[in-house]
């Protein structure tokens, strides 16, 4: 009794009819030869046998492209699978030509662009990870069903990288804090209408970022042991040196806990007005002065009360690079296939949100 779909392409399943009922029949599938050994001896043909004790035959070979179909499906349907692609870079088209059908999606950028090597790379972790965040925030409903399978791999490497190299487990702190409260909004409102896939396996989905996030709690730093030179033994102007490097705020504090001396010059005041002046503009912190008990500017705080109100600037070893001449969105050192004379006047460095904006319609 082979059903057969609307598509007149479909050849149908295959049954075969068992002391425990009706079963489907998968050529070469092993838990059927091991569940019936009956079908072992079936070869050539399948014989279906109805309640009417009429017989129909159909050859297997009729089966065949069904069976491909299944075996592409169960590829499709494993978790640990990702898309893998030659061309480490894409085409971004927003509308339909007579060369190209459709539109690229973001789902399918996120694919083709192999953020599973791009993680290992510690120039484009931080990228990488605050491009996920962004995703979560509000694009996460934009993915196809393979897109977020691979969006999940890929955070599920995130977390295990840091658990081994304890390295930046702030950053992923945020980001799983961020997709975790976006899920539960998703599950308990519209979570079914706007959700690919069963809603239960987001709940398990959920489970799992609880699970990474406690993981992260109980992160222990491995004490290193170095008989050598230690950053304590620098000169101060170079442990001085070291802190105007930093972008982040966050990470001067972090450094000034190390020792007293790093705390001392963590706190000076010349360092703060350097990282307000560099992410914010004169007349942004002209409206939020904040005075000291002394009189002068608090730049500490005014750093953080800014830091609510505007984006601070973002700094990345690498990013994601788009060719202005062809349309291509690539990592620079993977290279795209451009027809322009001179390929790097038409190179235009790609933000996590400008990346997000490429693909809104």
């Amino acid at each position: 009794m082979p059903f057969l779909g609307q598509d007149w392409r479909s050849p149908g399943w295959r049954w075969v009819k068992t002391e425990d009922g009706w079963k489907r029949c998968e050529p070469f599938s092993p838990a059927l030869e091991d569940g019936n050994n009956q079908l072992n001896d079936i070869s050539h043909t399948v014989i279906i046998t109805g309640d009417d004790e009429n017989e129909e035959v159909y050859n297997t070979e009729d089966c065949e492209f069904a069976a491909k179909k299944r075996k592409k499906n169960h590829f499709r349907n494993n978790t640990d699978s990702q898309c893998f692609y030659r061309e480490k870079w894409i085409y971004v088209h927003k509308e339909s030509t007579r060369e190209r059908h459709g539109y690229c999606t973001l789902g399918e950028a996120f694919n083709r662009l192999d953020f599973s090597s791009a993680i290992q790379d510690i120039r484009r972790f931080n990228y990488v990870v605050k491009l996920l965040q962004l995703i979560a925030k509000s694009q996460l409903t934009s993915l196809s069903g393979a897109a977020q399978k691979n969006y999940f791999n890929i955070l599920d490497k995130i977390v295990q990288k840091v658990m081994e190299d304890q390295y930046n487990p702030r950053l992923i702190k945020d980001l799983l804090q961020d997709l975790s409260s976006t899920l539960c909004i998703l599950i308990r409102g519209v979570g079914k209408s706007v959700l690919v896939g069963n809603i239960n396996i987001w709940i398990c989905r959920l489970e799992t970022i609880l699970l990474w996030q406690q993981q992260l709690k109980n992160l222990q730093m491995n004490k290193q042991v170095n008989n050598g030179l230690t950053l304590s033994d620098l000169p101060l102007h170079m442990l001085n040196n070291i802190l105007y490097r930093f972008s982040d705020g966050w990470d001067i504090i972090t450094l000034g806990q190390v020792t007293p001396t790093l705390y001392m010059l963590s706190e000076d005041r010349q360092l703060w007005k350097k990282l307000c002046q560099y992410h914010f503009a004169e007349k942004q912190f002209c409206r939020h002065l904040i005075p000291s008990e002394k009189g002068h500017i608090d730049w500490k705080l005014m750093y953080f009360a800014l830091q609510k109100y505007y984006p601070i600037k973002e700094q990345y070893g690498d990013t994601l690079h788009f060719c202005r001449h062809c349309s291509i969105l690539f990592w620079k050192d993977t290279g795209h296939p451009c027809t322009a004379s001179d390929p790097n006047t038409c190179l235009m460095p790609v933000s996590p949100q400008h990346f997000i904006d490429l693909f809104k319609f």
